[in-house]
């Protein structure tokens, strides 16, 4: 079973309905593809509602893709991880692998 180990968690007033285990921007909404995340959703929130994010420690997030453990992620404008493929902004590193999208991984938030 894989776990969480979050060090800090902060909250935002949610602009659209979030769900947990997805990358959030700054603005409270699921962030553009390839930008810096504030952290991840810690749980389902809906729009006007203070949603908890992990900003630093080890978060569970869905991958959009298929990632390799150890690789550098970042965010697809579905709030979902995938790997950088050049200069793209790190969101953090993949502790497991996943196979294809929709897998939980655990990430090491940067």
């Amino acid at each position: 079973m894989k776990t969480e180990q979050p060090i800090l968690i902060t909250s935002l007033i949610a602009s659209a309905n979030l769900s947990k285990n997805l990358f959030v921007g700054f603005n409270g909404a699921l962030p553009a593809a390839d930008v810096k995340a504030l952290g991840v959703v810690n749980a389902d929130s809906d729009s006007g509602e203070n949603a908890p994010v992990m900003v630093i420690g080890i978060a569970l997030v869905y991958s959009n893709t298929a990632i390799t453990q150890g690789a550098a992620v970042t965010t697809h404008s579905n709030g979902k991880a995938k790997p950088i493929s050049s200069s793209e902004i790190i969101n953090g590193y993949a502790l497991d692998s996943a196979s294809g999208p929709d897998e939980l991984i655990r990430v090491l938030l940067k």
